[in-house]
């Protein structure tokens, strides 16, 4: 007989939010990239109406559930003896993350939201060697200081708390996505 793990409305609810902040996160980080670091001006760098990417949510969900099990229960000795496999591990898989939803881009809205076309190692300008060191830095960032960071504050919050941000959050996401799946319909 095998034992399936239950999960819980409680865990949904983080899981949720944590995917929610990362969204975020990702989005100030393309901005930030965009409006300060290059100066090329603000637009709204995610491919829905709200301040998120919502592909950032899904690269923090790998990290979650692919790498992070290395490290978890691990004294900090032996994690960060670990720095350089979880540095290759998260760009390796953030940067095949960013390929596949390029082609989901490009098949859903008819286009690509960035171009490393400028990039000196790139493929197709999909994906580029400068964005996957980026991205391998952001696991290190995530992993060893963001994500227990977030779980502390998800621990600190009543049920009560979590239920309400979950809603509303999840509300304001559900109808963001509604309407742009209709602006692309219509």
């Amino acid at each position: 007989m095998t034992t399936t793990k239950k999960i819980d409305l409680k865990t949904i609810q983080a899981y949720f939010l944590y995917f929610m902040m990362y969204a975020v996160f990702g989005w100030l980080y393309e901005v930030t990239l965009e409006t300060v670091i290059y100066r090329w001006g603000f637009s709204n760098r995610g491919v829905l109406f709200g301040p998120y990417c919502p592909v950032y949510g899904v690269g923090a969900f790998a990290f979650l559930f692919a790498i992070n099990p290395l490290l978890r229960g691990k004294p900090w000795k032996k994690r960060l003896m670990l720095l350089p496999v979880v540095f290759v591990l998260s760009a390796l898989l953030a940067t095949v993350i960013e390929l596949v939803t390029s082609y989901l881009c490009e098949f859903t809205i008819g286009y690509i939201p960035w171009d490393y076309t400028a990039y000196k190692y790139n493929f197709q300008a999909r994906i580029a060697l400068s964005t996957s060191l980026r991205f391998g830095l952001g696991g290190l960032i995530f992993l060893y200081l963001l994500q227990p960071l977030f779980e502390k504050i998800n621990a600190r919050l009543s049920d009560r708390t979590r239920t309400i941000l979950f809603s509303v959050i999840g509300g304001l996401f559900l109808l963001d996505v509604i309407v742009h799946v209709l602006k692309l319909l219509l």
